[in-house]
């Protein structure tokens, strides 16, 4: 059997320094808010060239915190892309403001500059785009329209770990870059945990506030805020992982490049552009008979997902939020998308086992 993903594979590599972390923190009896958070905090910021990183409770958490640090207006509309996984929508609707949906490129699965400059209305006040499946979005395109219209940006970058956009990483362009670490994440903890990057000393401060009951000091609260802090075991863990980010990726890339050189044109491929470094946290393909093919690939013992069955705006919590609302360009996506073994658990040999199988379909 080819599982789609094996994490106790995938973290075996680590798993001494595991130990060592584990035992460090044991010994120190220091569980939340310590130098091992600090430590991570300033490596991953460090990793983006950012000046300030906050750790979070998971990447949900960590978007609703960007969005509550805005201080928003309760009437503000939130742009979103149609075809990302269902928590990019509840952090809006968990701040109180409204989720604009808008359907992504055909082509990269990422959302439609030319649509958000459609649904910008008098009461747009952030951009929330999704660089989905390990693909940054059309930057420049964005930069300008939230330059145009004066918007924020926050960039959920949970698939997204190490990717770039001519050179720069994902997370680094607007106010906020949103992360989860996740354990099947590019960057995943043994648990729960994300994080957010931002350059604004005062966003940072206000961050530090909200994941830890609105206080920076303990038992004098400033603000009204949540229990949302990165536990130091978490931490730990990571700052083992970040080192090996890069080389975690250079291996999904030359898994993903045996795909693009060795699958027929009958299925649609992920497209490649010079301008953009893609992490691959998800391989996904489109074919038109999708159900058939993934029943297929799991008779000839290879697992694969489909992210995601089911678009957010047909979700049953979110029936009534969208009413009336049509995304073609999702549901198209949605009903045709298959995603691939493409892990740092998974082997040349197995991929190309793989790739066997879909050229037999």
């Amino acid at each position: 059997m080819i599982p789609y993903e094996n994490l106790k594979r995938l973290n075996a590599p680590f798993e001494d320094e595991f130990k060592a972390k584990f035992n460090e923190v044991l010994d120190k009896g220091h569980y939340i808010l310590g130098h091992q958070l600090e430590v991570f905090e300033q490596e991953f910021a460090a990793y983006h060239s950012a000046k300030y990183c906050v750790g979070i409770s998971n990447g949900l958490d960590a978007i609703i915190l960007a969005l509550k640090a805005l201080n928003l207006p309760p009437e503000s509309e939130v742009i979103v892309p149609s075809n990302t996984y269902i928590a990019t929508v509840l952090a809006v609707i968990a701040c109180g403001l409204t989720p604009v949906m808008v359907d992504p490129d055909i082509s990269t699965y990422n959302i439609d500059p030319v649509k958000i400059e459609q649904a910008i209305t008098r009461n747009t006040q952030v951009l929330l785009i999704v660089h989905l499946y390990g693909k940054c979005c059309d930057m420049d395109s964005i930069m300008q329209i939230k330059q145009k219209h004066d918007l924020y940006l926050i960039e959920d970058c949970a698939q997204a770990h190490g990717a770039t956009y001519k050179g720069k990483l994902a997370g680094t362009f607007g106010e906020f870059g949103a992360f989860s670490f996740y354990p099947t994440k590019n960057l995943g903890a043994l648990g729960d945990a994300g994080g957010i990057i931002c350059d604004d000393e005062a966003y940072k401060n206000t961050l530090i506030q909200l994941r830890n009951y609105g206080s920076d000091r303990k038992y004098y609260n400033d603000i009204i805020g949540h229990n949302n802090r990165l536990d130091e075991m978490q931490a730990a863990f990571l700052s083992v992982k970040l080192k090996h980010l890069d080389a975690m990726n250079a291996h999904r890339n030359k898994l993903a490049d045996l795909y693009l050189n060795n699958l027929p044109d009958k299925y649609i491929l992920p497209v490649k552009d010079a301008h953009y470094s893609d992490v691959y946290h998800i391989f996904n393909i489109r074919h038109p008979e999708r159900d058939k093919l993934q029943a297929y690939l799991l008779d000839k013992g290879i697992g694969t997902v489909i992210h995601y069955p089911v678009p957010p705006h047909r979700q049953k919590a979110l029936k009534n939020i969208f009413i009336g609302k049509e995304f073609p360009v999702s549901d198209e996506i949605h009903d045709t998308t298959l995603s691939l073994p493409c892990s740092f658990c998974h082997t040349e040999t197995e991929i190309m086992q793989v790739i066997e199988a879909l050229n037999h379909f």
